[in-house]
């Protein structure tokens, strides 16, 4: 999905102490996330979004399409503090990529469904 120089993305790219804490909070090795496959691309693919979607564009109470087929929950508090599903907070937003935007949050966000 990534490698597609023609496509438009936004990527909600977790820091590395969002993946810490996703592991610690798991109980689980880096290794054994790794070597989950398809784990591994269901966490991934619900980071993605097909087209540019610029913090401008972002609302409260909007639905956001993922990769992996399920919707993620926008919300935004008074402050302008922009959370997903109510757990990841961007703490940087717009970085400009070859084929996309990238919103940094602070967590690993799972698709509730799959909980």
């Amino acid at each position: 999905a990534l490698s597609d120089e023609d496509a438009e993305l936004t990527v909600f790219a977790p820091t590395d102490e969002a993946f810490e804490t996703l592991l610690d909070d798991a109980d689980l090795e880096l290794d054994d996330l790794l070597e989950d496959v398809d784990a591994l691309t269901n966490i991934l693919l619900y980071h993605i979004a097909e087209g540019l979607i610029l913090a401008e564009d972002l609302e409260d109470g909007m639905e956001i399409e993922m990769f992996n087929g399920a919707t993620s929950d926008i919300t935004i508090d008074e402050d302008g503090l922009v959370r997903i599903n109510d757990s990841a907070i961007v703490v940087t937003s717009d970085i400009e990529a070859s084929n996309g935007i990238i919103h940094v949050i602070d967590r690993v966000i799972t698709d509730p469904a799959s909980e």
